[in-house]
């Protein structure tokens, strides 16, 4: 990643942190999902931000951009589109849905019946819809940024393993801290910020990111780690339902796009840990005898990273991106 796409990256981080303060961890997750071509799912609390992030991810970048509210009587048809029958030409015209936008924002997916989630199936995974025998493909870049709450339950529909699987991150915000929510009322308190935000990057500079975290060197011995740490999760005695091989594809990806944010062309060891917990946690599934010990997926992970044999093969010579000679953390 040279310089301009460097530049670009901090100028996306930049205005998302200038809504969602006091959370640059966060920040710099959702950017890394962005540029490894996956999906992020947001599960917090009500009130402190999800779909905050959501929009503001979204307006930072001059991309087409469409909300949906997920309620219970959302239809299939409300995301992907339907076919209507044009009378004056006796055909049957194609009506694209929500799920037509570079930047998809599901607001409450839980609250949708399960027949209506499992319209993202096919877009989240292949990136096109298929409606009555005919093939869609959807526009590039291709995110999905849902948001959940995990503590209201009450005529809400739980996300089925599958459809967990192809979020590539969960992520939690969290309660900021007293001197970050003294600074949100200051500055949030008279005006809504997403007003004045304005787009810093543009579709295709995005997509030249994308291009060059794809390009981001992964040694063998690195590969094996990602490998070890899922297969892992498989075998461990507190967990019925292990990552999937899409998960290990996941973590590599943005593995790659969190070594090319710190200014690396490959990725080390440290990339795979960081990104494990958010990465893996979502998929899993405890068995009845760890909920009743309170051991959650995340502690399984640390856990599993701990026991993990780390490679100690020495990062390939050569320039950083940018020509520089230290990473830069964004």
């Amino acid at each position: 990643m040279g310089e301009d796409l460097t530049t670009t990256a901090e100028r996306v981080r930049g205005s998302v942190e200038s809504v969602i303060e006091g959370k640059p961890e966060v920040v710099r997750l959702a950017l890394t999902v962005l540029l490894a071509e996956g999906h992020l799912l947001i599960e917090d609390v009500p009130g402190v931000g999800k779909t905050m992030l959501a929009k503001t991810l979204a307006r930072s970048i001059d991309c087409s951009v469409r909300r949906i509210q997920f309620t219970p009587d959302l239809l299939p048809s409300d995301v992907t589109g339907v076919s209507i029958f044009d009378q004056q030409r006796r055909e049957f015209e194609f009506k694209p849905g929500a799920i037509f936008a570079q930047i998809v924002i599901g607001d409450e997916i839980n609250r949708a019946s399960p027949k209506t989630q499992s319209a993202l199936l096919e877009s989240m995974e292949e990136r096109q819809v298929t409606i009555d025998g005919h093939t869609y493909e959807l526009p590039s870049p291709f995110m999905v940024v849902a948001t959940q709450n995990p503590v209201e339950m009450e005529g809400t529909y739980p996300l089925p393993e599958a459809q967990r699987d192809r979020f590539m991150a969960r992520v939690s915000i969290g309660y900021p801290s007293p001197e970050a929510e003294f600074q949100m009322l200051d500055v949030h308190g008279a005006v809504n910020p997403l007003d004045d935000l304005q787009p810093v990057a543009h579709a295709h500079e995005v997509l030249k990111l994308i291009e060059a975290v794809r390009a981001v060197h992964v040694a063998d011995a690195v590969r094996r780690y990602a490998v070890d740490i899922v297969a892992a999760t498989r075998t461990h005695p507190d967990l019925r339902l292990g990552a999937s091989p899409r998960a290990t594809l996941h973590l590599l990806r943005a593995a790659r796009a969190s070594a090319a944010l710190a200014g690396r062309a490959y990725v080390l060891p440290d990339d795979l840990q960081a990104l494990a917990v958010p990465v893996l946690a979502h998929r899993l599934l405890p068995t009845a005898q760890a909920q009743l010990g309170r051991r959650s997926a995340e502690q399984v992970v640390l856990d599993i990273l701990q026991r993990t044999p780390v490679p100690s093969s020495a990062p390939p010579a050569g320039p950083l991106y940018g020509g520089q000679t230290g990473g830069r953390q964004l």
